[in-house]
């Protein structure tokens, strides 16, 4: 591994450079440019609109289904007793301060998507401390330990492509105390590459932080697009060959044998010949609206059968049965049919999708909980900064009636004795400014009932004064 900085910047940009053809190519089944279906050589244009027609992108729902499943909601920091007097913590109010709550949901698709996605906490020129998500089509990191390492030793984003031989290409790179500008000729050109210190970063560490959806022991990351792209290609082709036969063979052809067409006349009534001194035909008009007759009675009609489309949806159904099972994506979200199914059924089909989850949220947490102690490092919060036992808490999707909830509280809170205010967090759809708000009306509560209990014991103390005077 490079150590120069100028070294670094050729290594990440070399990286990336390696790397874009793969991601660019996701990106494109992503946004569904997908691959054109076989199709015969010299087809006519209206193969070519059926192929353009055939493209069902299941892409967008393999990275959904598990996002929308996945958002922060709120920090636990390690060491409970060392709570701010706001009761907002630091950690929080950089994750509010940063709009977070609506910017993790693209690194968490990124990251999904690609493999791996990234995010920068910085301090902007006003001296607050922000965390930004960056692309990985744009962003390449190294580390001494790929498969291992949480913190990388260097890492790169393009923020700025080449435009031509005269205007190059820009990027911003960060090592372990300081951030460097890059500039550029191209991401394969290393003999144009120059570096420029500009800062220290402020942190005893890259600021950079990876969020890989699936890490092996080489190292490499993988998403949930890249192992499906075959099987959408099977999905496409299916669905084109159901469109060809339903577009030519889907309806009975009718025919006619025995019968001569009629010939295209002149203004004299001579029958008009063709450049090879052949009759010329005219035009039959043929359609479902239309009767075909004859005057001679040796002519002979008769159908020729449609092609049953049967197969092909059944071929479609199964390819998409086949994706569910494969990116654990539950059937049901994919073929819509839920129709007829218990509970212990759904409960059964979600299963898998879960277990994938909470495999995404033990990745993505340990991020955000670097992203945490980085921001804690340069606001000067020693304590947070050196919290490895604080976790991120994740919102429960799971959908639940309030009464099944309410009644499952109730019972943990009688049966097992725990705090009503430890069971607060499990109440369905509650956010951490309603928690906050709930402690807030019970501190007021608590205060009301003290003044009151005091006035009732120093009004009783005042009549028992009064009984004790001698008269």
């Amino acid at each position: 591994m490079a150590t120069s900085p100028a070294g670094l910047a050729k290594q990440l940009l070399a990286i990336l450079h390696k790397d874009l053809d793969a991601l660019q190519r996701i990106d494109d089944y992503l946004q569904g440019a997908h691959d054109d279906p076989y199709m015969p050589e010299n087809c006519s244009d209206e193969y070519k609109l059926l192929a353009r027609r055939c493209v069902s992108n299941w892409m967008p729902l393999l990275v959904g289904t598990p996002a929308q499943a996945m958002y922060v909601d709120s920090f636990r920091r390690g060491n409970q007793s060392e709570r701010p007097k706001d009761g907002v913590l630091p950690e929080w109010r950089h994750w509010q301060e940063s709009r977070l709550d609506a910017r993790q949901i693209a690194v968490h698709r990124g990251a999904l998507a690609y493999g791996h996605a990234f995010t920068v906490t910085e301090k902007l020129r006003n001296n607050k401390i922000r965390t930004k998500g960056l692309s990985a089509m744009r962003t390449s990191a190294v580390f001494e330990d790929p498969a291992n390492d949480h913190v990388p030793y260097a890492a790169l984003t393009v923020t700025r492509f080449p435009q031509g031989e005269e205007d190059r290409g820009k990027a911003r790179m960060w090592d372990g105390t300081r951030e460097y500008a890059v500039v550029f000729k191209s991401l394969g050109d290393n003999e144009g590459v120059t570096v420029k210190k500009v800062k220290a970063h402020g942190a005893k560490e890259c600021p950079v932080t990876r969020f890989a959806a699936a890490v092996d022991l080489e190292g490499r990351t993988c998403g949930v697009i890249g192992p499906m792209i075959e099987l959408q290609n099977r999905i496409n082709q299916s669905v084109f060959d159901l469109l060809v036969a339903q577009t030519y063979s889907s309806t009975k052809v009718r025919t006619a044998t025995g019968m001569a067409p009629p010939l295209e006349r002149d203004e004299n009534g001579e029958i008009k010949l063709d450049e090879k001194g052949q009759p010329t035909p005219l035009p039959v008009n043929v359609n479902a609206s239309r009767f075909l007759f004859a005057e001679d009675d040796t002519v002979k009609f008769d159908t020729l059968d449609e092609t049953p489309l049967g197969g092909f949806i059944e071929s479609i159904d199964m390819s998409i049965r086949h994706l569910s099972a494969l990116s654990q994506t539950p059937p049901h979200h994919l073929l819509g049919q839920i129709a007829n199914l218990s509970a212990e059924a759904l409960l059964a089909a979600e299963t898998a999708l879960a277990r994938k989850i909470e495999e995404f949220r033990k990745s993505f947490g340990e991020s955000w909980e670097r992203v945490f102690r980085l921001a804690a490092e340069m606001e000067g919060i020693t304590a947070s900064a050196e919290d490895y036992s604080g976790e991120v808490l994740w919102r429960d999707m799971e959908q639940r009636s309030l009464a099944q909830a309410a009644d499952a509280l109730g019972k943990l809170r009688e049966q097992l004795q725990i705090p009503a205010r430890g069971l607060w967090p499990r109440v369905p759809n509650a956010t951490k400014n309603e928690l906050d708000e709930w402690e807030r009306i019970v501190k007021e509560d608590d205060l009301e009932r003290q003044f009151t209990e005091a006035l009732h014991r120093a009004g009783g103390e005042r009549s028992g004064d009064r009984e004790r005077v001698p008269a």
